[in-house]
């Protein structure tokens, strides 16, 4: 299971059905769970744990230091789910002690080829990463979102659950649930109907959704009467309460 070419470090600690390929590196603090496979001349490294059942392309490099100032060395962390395809040239950092001291990646994640995570970058479930898209450190990505090709976002900010961004999307503030961006710098296009439809949101749900989204960017209210408008609905429309605590909880700014 293991290529003979491939140099395992002492201290890694692999399971027995783990595949590794040829000219692949493993360093002596990595934990990777059953189930998983890893092309040839991939490159793990750092204190990195890898869940069961991922599925890691050539040429990957994970765990390596980040690419910040102010690293000194210390033992931060990357941690990666269960159920992740990994494609090429894929580069994860580990993170840095002035975050929380991890970069994550949730499980049944399709990131393709060329995604950089930089350090401290947490990112949910069953997300999509297209071709080259780039996140700076401490970036945030909620379940289901959607990056397209050559996104690129902006240190600290926050992308939202089901949200969806076009191709060479430019993203400088927080990208609120549902909704879909493009442009350089990212603007609002309406919301991702055709997703929320995929995953089983009801037809009246997606209707709040849009009334929500009306109320925020088409409406002449302010941003704290939009708030108080978007609100009334919480109570019978729980799919509302995401949308409405990440435009609340914001801290660089939504775009609008």
């Amino acid at each position: 299971m293991i290529h003979p070419t491939a140099i395992i470090e002492s201290g890694a600690r692999i399971s027995s059905d783990v595949e590794i390929g040829a000219y692949s590196i493993i360093g002596p603090h990595v934990e990777i769970d059953s189930g998983t496979k890893i092309g040839p001349h991939a490159v793990i490294k750092g204190h990195t744990r890898i869940g069961k059942n991922n599925r890691i392309y050539q040429f990957v490099s994970l765990g390596e230091i980040p690419q910040d100032k102010k690293y000194a060395a210390e033992p931060t962390r990357l941690e990666i789910g269960d159920d992740n395809e990994i494609r090429e040239f894929c580069t994860f950092n580990i993170g840095t002690a002035q975050d929380a001291g991890v970069t994550r990646i949730g499980n049944h994640n399709w990131i393709m080829a060329y995604v950089h995570l930089a350090h401290d970058c947490q990112i949910g479930n069953h997300t999509i990463f297209a071709n080259n898209a780039q996140l700076a450190g401490h970036v945030t990505v909620g379940d289901f979102a959607i990056l397209g090709g050559f996104t690129a976002i902006h240190q600290f900010c926050k992308v939202g659950c089901h949200s969806f961004t076009a191709m060479g999307t430019m993203v400088l503030q927080d990208i609120p649930p549902y909704v879909t961006a493009s442009g350089n710098p990212a603007a609002p296009h309406g919301i991702n109907s055709e997703g929320l439809k995929r995953r089983g949101f009801s037809i009246e749900a997606i209707l709040e959704i849009k009334r929500a989204y009306k109320a925020l960017y088409k409406s002449s209210l302010s941003l704290q009467e939009a708030k108080d408008a978007i609100s009334l609905k919480t109570e019978g429309f729980p799919e509302i309460k995401p949308f409405l605590d990440f435009i609340s909880e914001s801290q660089r700014g939504i775009i609008r």
